[in-house]
């Protein structure tokens, strides 16, 4: 009937056949797209909700979790994308991993919605993610102002662990200073980590700070000075700051220099002030408790605010089981590098 795209001969048949490939194949991209644009919408409407509430700074303390409840040295160098573990090979694949849950720990500024890639990539391969908001992070409404020592803001950290059933182990992944969080639970639950892994962290040793890791790299004296616009005074001009929070330019720079423009307008909308206090505080580790635990780091090789150089000497100071590395990372992996990042958490999570 004059319709261009009936087939009317055996030959415009097969034709039109590879034309429906073709056609198939370009909707499949599209679709693919589509979801991408989809997941990344929905997780920006969760992180703009996330930042509304975060604003309500009322007494108490509201906790939130994101996921599902459902003696060698090794260095592993990973530069392509992981691809996703083939699903009829996932029964024989999890045998080898004894401890399927993941607890993943933030760094400065964030919230457990910086997790969100690499909780679905967990979820789909079997295991089973959560993403904790420490004291005062994420939409935890705790004052950010108010958290003062390390052991309040790895309060929700430590709460989580000490509701575990008895015999529950988990892997615990911490970003940044977050490491110092993990670090704090290795000392006071040593019996419900398996595993502890510091991504791009702050493995510090006994008697350090978090902030110490940091100070010399992103040039302490200019950024903590009086007259520095990153400063919180939470109690007024003329008492000690309570926190700090990066400029926007300075945190594009320094931390998401290879992340997808898409997650840094996620964190710019998410990300909360850093509270001090915390990044003060010295952490009392002994070999007892936090030396008996199986830890392990991951390196970011273009990271520009925990540069390869200190990550390092964190390494060779306070040496872990296992050290891997991720070229292509900036500071922030579960953005830039999320299926990198995913292969090697299952790597250490087979580790006997």
């Amino acid at each position: 009937m004059g319709n261009k795209f009936i087939c009317m001969t055996k030959k415009d048949s097969k034709n039109c056949g590879i034309g429906s490939r073709s056609k198939r194949g370009s909707m499949s991209r599209r679709r693919t797209l589509m979801e991408e644009e989809l997941l990344h919408r929905q997780a920006l409407a969760m992180a703009i909700q996330q930042h509304q509430l975060s604003q309500r700074f009322d007494n108490g303390s509201m906790s939130r979790r994101i996921g599902s409840t459902s003696s060698r040295r090794r260095t592993t160098n990973l530069s392509d994308p992981f691809s996703n573990t083939n699903n009829k090979q996932l029964p024989e694949f999890l045998e080898n991993i004894k401890t399927k849950k993941f607890v993943l720990v933030h760094g400065e500024g964030f919230g457990a919605w910086c997790w969100y890639k690499n909780i679905a990539l967990l979820e789909e391969t079997g295991l089973q993610p959560v993403a904790l908001d420490l004291m005062g992070s994420g939409i935890d409404i705790t004052d950010t102002n108010s958290v003062t020592t390390l052991a309040e803001y790895s309060k929700p950290l430590i709460d989580f662990l000490e509701k575990l059933p008895e015999d529950d182990k988990v892997i615990l992944v911490g970003h940044s200073s977050g490491g110092a969080c993990i670090s704090y639970a290795l000392e006071h639950l040593p019996h419900k980590i398996s595993k502890a892994v510091y991504l791009c962290a702050t493995m510090i040793s006994d008697g350090q700070r978090p902030f110490d890791v940091f100070a010399e790299e992103l040039g302490s004296a200019e950024l903590f000075s009086p007259e520095s616009k990153s400063l919180v005074y939470g109690n007024g001009k003329d008492k000690p700051p309570t926190g700090f929070m990066f400029e926007k330019q300075h945190l594009s720079g320094l931390y998401f220099n290879q992340s997808p423009s898409k997650d840094v307008a996620l964190a710019m909308v998410s990300m909360r002030p850093i509270p001090l206090g915390p990044m003060m505080d010295k952490l009392s580790l002994t070999s007892e408790k936090y030396g008996t635990g199986r830890r392990f780091y991951i390196q970011t090789l273009d990271d520009y605010a925990l540069s390869p150089d200190i990550q390092e000497k964190l390494v060779r100071e306070n040496p872990p089981e296992g050290v891997f590395k991720i070229k292509g990372s900036d500071h922030c992996p579960f953005f830039s590098k999320p299926q990198s990042l995913h292969k090697i958490l299952l790597e250490i999570a087979q580790i006997p």
